[in-house]
């Protein structure tokens, strides 16, 4: 194993190389922030599907990098999700900002969290059942 110089990663091998393969041992790396998102977008449908399914049926979620800027804001705030009413043939969409989120979560865990809570105020909106009927475990991680 060689050193960490200027922490910015090791640099060279971690391990020997597996004396089977003689290839060198590669380390898993934790997902990127998007894959990271997208995961935790995909849990929070799920729980929302087992604790109330007709909440998120013929609903579309969806996830954009950053919302587009209207004169609707407030100075200095962005939207976090965003609910869409079915027009015509389309379905209902709730869409959610991932750079918004990103940057108001502190943790990885606490953004978990935001994503769920979005995702269940806008599909409340969006259908008018009430916050903790959609998901009676809201407020706990």
């Amino acid at each position: 194993m060689r050193r960490d110089r200027h922490e910015r990663g090791l640099r060279g091998p971690l391990a020997a190389p597996n004396p089977l393969t003689r290839r060198p041992a590669s380390p898993r790396r934790p997902p990127g922030r998007a894959a990271f998102f997208d995961d935790a977008v995909a849990e929070s449908v799920r729980r929302v599907r087992a604790s109330c399914p007709r909440a998120i049926a013929g609903v579309q979620v969806g996830v954009v990098d950053v919302p587009e800027i209207t004169d609707a804001w407030q100075e200095g705030e962005a939207p976090l999700a965003a609910a869409v009413e079915p027009v015509g043939d389309e379905p209902a969409r709730v869409v959610l900002y991932r750079r918004p989120l990103e940057y108001r979560a502190i943790s990885r865990p606490d953004l978990r969290l935001l994503v769920h809570r979005a995702l269940v105020e806008q599909l409340s909106a969006l259908t008018t059942i009430p916050l903790h009927e959609i998901d009676p475990q809201l407020d706990q991680p």
